[in-house]
């Protein structure tokens, strides 16, 4: 289990709350997916600052086999 670290935010209610429905969830699995978003999204940023740089060759009919 990872370790936890207890957080105390001031969050505008209609935000909130919009992010749980589009959830589904609790505060803190809203909140955890969220965070989680916005590492995808800084991972993505980064790998499209790579694009033109890195040369990749890959033979379709190959790996289909």
């Amino acid at each position: 289990m990872e370790p936890l670290r207890k957080v105390t935010a001031n969050i505008p209610r209609d935000v909130l709350d919009h992010a749980q429905r589009l959830t589904g969830k609790g505060i803190t699995l809203t909140l955890v997916e969220g965070l989680k978003a916005l590492d995808r999204n800084a991972r993505r940023s980064a790998l499209r600052q790579l694009r033109g740089k890195v040369r990749f060759e890959l033979d379709l009919q190959r790996t289909r086999r």
